[in-house]
């Protein structure tokens, strides 16, 4: 298999009616499309874009999960074009930005919402010439342009569908001069941080993935896609499923309670913020509970944990920093197996009493989950896996088509990233020196120290389109430096403790990352949101934004004035923050500002739900100058 279209074409052969995707029509009611319709539609449209497109062209595609996107997304790669994707919330900059940049021709767009965005700058788009509705407008609301020619999605499937009729082989798209080098897409980062940059990936980096992603599904499986499509994570994730015959549903975060109880999918890939929202909404319906049904959870999560634990332990699936000597590792060893069987018996009744109906919840046949796109907070990490949702966190960066690291369901460490994906090189470097301390390739290993991020493999990207300059400050000799630190672990994981872009530098000249600090305080039933602040200052604050639901009594409406709401989180941070949870005296919160709205994505968070440190700390910059004045 040489390109992307190789791996489209050979589906129908694969799976034929097996179901490929799924669309919400109405609660517990799904539109089904075979993987022979889907390619149908896909080869159609393609012969319908035949007369705007050339291999290699940019095509930008402007909207959500649907079942369309992927249409008109494997149509664009069986013509050897480039697809350009954003979602439908696409701001006038990144418009204007993103089409001019990439040089794209043709633009899809959800609906005439995001047409009428683009028309309105449309004097200042330089290449633009077609725009394709994937919805057309209702009540024949007409849509024009002075110098871009309008079609819908329909028009050119039906176009498309007459001329496969008078040849309908597979010639157009097999006949193509595509190699694994050339670009499938481009993805403009949405960055915590300036300027977007096209993020050039290959056929190759895509086909790597799929070969060495080390997790399986079974054919017929069920997924649900509630991350957004525009993004590698989701993206990789819905070609991955169909390389298994899988089916993938269209869900969202609004309808996801709904959806999983119908669905009852066996595999999805998530965000940290859906767990940590799953994981506040028990803690919330416990919290209305009967004193009994709370005593019962508790009882069932004190077996859990510890039946948790050993089993950890006993498998060798353990965070061990170091390594441990071997009359220590014995004498854990053979404690913890006494432990094991033990609780045995009693963690399997509290689990068929109490656990296994918070996984029915989730539809009672979910194997697992791989959460990406940020740091998963320890606690809940913890707690799912504890319960028997296994939940595999991974590691990545657009820049990496994403996964450079991922655990498997042997191998299920909470607080690790897991190992370093197979064919892949890893280097940790000393930010101070510029030390290369661990190197993968030449077999150098330190374990527990901490460094920046470097890795090499096929899945890197080409560089940044247009952006020779950026390119080389992150792409050197084929190693990318991707930003993050981390430390080895002695039984080969990874393990991800900050960002070096985000190290908050103090008076003192202390280096602090924020990261572990925000997880902690995140372990907190009491905090939703929190950011931590401090550069160039003699001490660190936090921005933090309240669980309303834990308080007794109604807030107001003007809450983070309330004495009750400060102290309270004033008191939370306090309590998990101070030397006995680890952390040293300059790395304690001092300051703590409540915000009056959560942060949302669009605005102080990403599409990946990383806070965007720079917006966030202009917005409230007269907030927190007063804790320092």
């Amino acid at each position: 298999m040489r390109t992307m279209i190789d791996f489209y074409l050979d589906l129908p052969k694969r799976f034929g009616h097996k179901n490929a995707f799924a669309t919400r029509m109405g609660s517990g009611v799904y539109q089904f499309k075979t993987y022979n319709e889907l390619l149908t539609d896909a080869k159609n449209l393609a012969s319908g874009l035949t007369e705007f497109l050339s291999e290699r062209d940019k095509v930008a595609i402007f909207a959500d999960n649907s079942y369309e996107w992927i249409q008109t997304s494997i149509a664009t790669t069986l013509l050897g074009a480039i697809d350009v994707p954003r979602a439908s919330d696409v701001t006038d900059q990144d418009i204007l930005y993103i089409l001019n940049h990439s040089e794209s021709k043709v633009l899809f767009v959800e609906n005439d919402s995001v047409f009428e965005k683009v028309i309105r700058l449309e004097k200042d788009l330089e290449f633009l010439k077609e725009i394709i509705l994937f919805y057309p407008p209702k009540a024949n609301k007409e849509l024009k342009s002075k110098k871009i020619r309008i079609f819908t999605l329909q028009e050119l499937v039906a176009k498309g569908s007459e001329k496969r009729k008078e040849d309908p082989s597979d010639h157009l798209f097999q006949n193509n001069t595509i190699i694994e080098s050339d670009l499938f897409t481009m993805i403009y980062t949405s960055g915590t941080t300036g300027t977007p940059k096209g993020v050039m990936l290959t056929h190759g980096n895509i086909l790597f993935q799929l070969h060495n992603l080390p997790i399986r599904l079974n054919k017929g499986d069920k997924t649900l896609s509630i991350l957004p499509i525009w993004h590698i994570f989701e993206r990789i994730f819905e070609i991955f499923s169909l390389s298994y015959g899988a089916c993938t549903y269209y869900s969202s975060v609004r309808t996801l309670k709904e959806d999983l109880r119908f669905v009852k999918p066996n595999f999805m890939a998530s965000a940290p913020r859906l767990w940590e929202s799953i994981y506040s909404g028990i803690l919330g319906t416990l919290n209305k509970s009967s004193r009994l049904k709370q005593k019962m959870f508790q009882v069932s999560m004190f077996f859990a944990k510890i039946f948790f634990h050993s089993r950890q332990i006993i498998t060798g699936n353990v965070l061990d920093i170091h390594p441990i000597v071997f009359w220590k590792f014995s004498i854990r060893y053979v404690f913890h197996l006494i432990r094991f069987f033990l609780v045995w018996i009693p963690y399997l009744v509290f689990d068929f009493l109490v656990l296994s109906k918070i996984r029915k919840a989730t539809g009672g046949e979910l194997r697992g989950s791989v959460s990406g796109g940020g740091a998963l907070p320890f606690h809940v990490d913890e707690f799912f896996n504890m319960i028997g949702i296994p939940v595999l966190e991974g590691y990545g960066m657009t820049e990496t088509a994403p996964v450079l690291a991922m655990r498997t369901f042997e191998e299920i460490i909470p607080g690790s990233v897991g190992k370093i994906f197979p064919k892949t090189q890893l280097r940790l470097v000393d930010l101070q020196t510029g030390e290369v301390f661990l190197d993968t390739e030449i077999g150098k290993f330190v374990y527990g120290r901490k460094g920046e991020i470097h890795v090499k493999g096929n899945q890197v990207m080409a560089g940044y389109y247009k952006n020779p300059d950026a390119t080389n400050k992150v792409l050197v000799d084929g190693w990318l430096n991707t930003g993050d630190l981390g430390i080895f672990t002695s039984n080969h994981h990874l393990r991800i403790v900050g960002r070096s872009k985000e190290t908050i530098v103090l008076l003192g000249g202390e280096n602090v990352e924020p990261v572990p600090i925000e997880s902690k305080i995140l372990e907190s039933e009491w905090i939703d949101q929190c950011m931590v602040v401090g550069q160039d200052q003699k001490f660190l604050s936090a921005l933090v934004y309240p669980n309303l639901n834990r308080f007794d009594t109604p807030v107001g409406k003007n809450f983070w004035n309330e004495k009750e709401v400060i102290q309270k989180m004033e008191s939370e941070i306090k309590s998990k923050i101070n030397s006995q949870t680890g952390f040293k005296s300059f790395e304690r919160v001092v300051g703590v500002v409540v915000i009056p709205k959560a942060f949302e994505v669009g605005d102080e968070l990403t599409a990946k739900l990383s806070l965007k440190r720079h917006v966030i700390t202009e917005k409230y910059k007269k907030e927190i100058q007063s804790l320092y004045d």
